[in-house]
């Protein structure tokens, strides 16, 4: 696949600053999404800005379109399953969703014992309360997906696991509708795995949040992309397994392995990320969407400037 032009690191859009905004505005700023209120919706702007280990570290070309873009593909293909809050797109980075009350937990379904769930049994603990059999190896499935609930950390501050019997007997969720959770998770996972599998991949574990609109639970946030989920090629996944090797990555794996390399694990000084690092990791996002979607990416993403105004524009249609 050709490489990103070096001109697109000028292009990349780190969200609003101060003074961007009308002052009757005011712009909530995660780690990757900013989220503007207008009422009875959300503006859900998704930047440029990379994080990994809940730490907010720079900004890569293409990123914020790939991922609302992809998420938006894949509320389209599960809205069978479970409504969700995507109402309108409003330009490559950005929609504009439905309000709601969101859950404060969300739902990691893993298929396979590797990343923290791996580091865990290593060191003899469960995984979110979940005990696990003796002899598991590295990177191998399991009979069932696991669903590992975490609480929802502030910008950071990390997330902690915790048990589905920790969230009924703390009163986060009500039993009724965790029951629910539980079921869409599922079922979220498998359409995940179906259509992962036509592509050659593997969807190994994935992160879902959702939200409660008129007392219907709905998916919210982002659904089955590289910054949400983790996955392999599957017609290397056999003969890496037996080897005890790790496995080939569609996912920001890349950067988080170089960080590890440099002894980065979310504490201290964030080590400086070069350019042509920063590209080849628009190059990966880049690539997964045209695998996970069948569809090419088109090399010529808005500016911050265009992202601006194009949602001042809206902004002014809704007054």
């Amino acid at each position: 696949m050709k490489t990103v032009p070096d001109e697109y690191l000028g292009k990349t859009f780190e969200g609003f600053g101060p003074g961007d905004l009308p002052e009757e505005y005011s712009v909530t700023r995660g780690k990757v999404r900013d989220l503007l209120d207008l009422g009875d919706e959300l503006l859900v702007i998704t930047t440029d800005r990379v994080s990994a280990f809940d730490r907010v570290l720079a900004t890569i070309p293409c990123k914020g379109q790939v991922l609302n873009m992809l998420s938006v593909y894949w509320f389209q293909e599960t809205r069978d399953i479970i409504p969700n809050h995507l109402a309108e797109v409003i330009s490559p980075r950005t929609v504009a969703v439905k309000k709601c009350a969101v859950l404060p937990v969300e739902v990691v379904v893993r298929g396979y014992l590797t990343g923290s769930a791996w580091r865990d049994y290593r060191a003899g603990k469960t995984v979110s309360g979940i005990p696990l059999p003796p002899g598991m190896r590295f990177n191998q499935r399991f009979p069932e997906p696991l669903l590992t609930p975490s609480t929802k950390a502030e910008r950071g501050v990390h997330d902690e696991p915790i048990s589905s019997q920790e969230i009924l007997d703390k009163g986060l969720v009500s039993p009724a509708i965790w029951a629910r959770v539980e079921e869409a998770a599922r079922a979220l996972f498998s359409r995940g795995t179906e259509l992962a599998a036509q592509r050659g991949l593997i969807l190994v574990d994935t992160k879902y949040e959702f939200g409660l609109l008129d007392g219907e639970l709905i998916l919210v946030d982002e659904v089955h992309t590289p910054d949400s989920s983790r996955y392999w090629f599957s017609d290397s996944y056999e003969e890496l397994f037996e080897a005890g090797e790790k496995q080939r990555k569609l996912d920001k794996e890349y950067l988080r392995q170089w960080l590890m390399d440099r002894g980065f694990m979310g504490d201290g000084e964030i080590p400086f990320i070069p350019d042509e690092i920063r590209l080849e990791v628009a190059r990966r996002y880049i690539e997964a969407y045209k695998i996970l979607t069948g569809e090419e990416f088109s090399l010529d993403p808005a500016s911050g400037r265009d992202e601006r105004e194009a949602i001042l524009q809206y902004l002014d249609q809704k007054k």
